[in-house]
């Protein structure tokens, strides 16, 4: 599944996996569409930010 950054960048998820040092914490494997791989506790990835005096989805998926 694809999202779209709150700042634009596209990015699609590759998997779930669990954080070696501590596994009770989820994490969020993806990939931007230049190819790079980067990670993020599941909470952040679907977290809410302030973007502009507004609250929106830190990524919000793409239909």
């Amino acid at each position: 599944m694809k999202y779209r950054h709150y700042k634009g960048g596209i990015y699609e998820i590759v998997c779930e996996a669990k954080l070696e040092a501590d596994p009770t914490i989820a994490m969020m494997v993806y990939k931007s569409e230049e190819g790079i791989i980067w990670t993020r506790p599941k909470t952040a990835f679907f977290e809410q930010v302030q973007y502009q005096g507004q609250s929106v989805p830190r990524f919000a998926a793409i239909a």
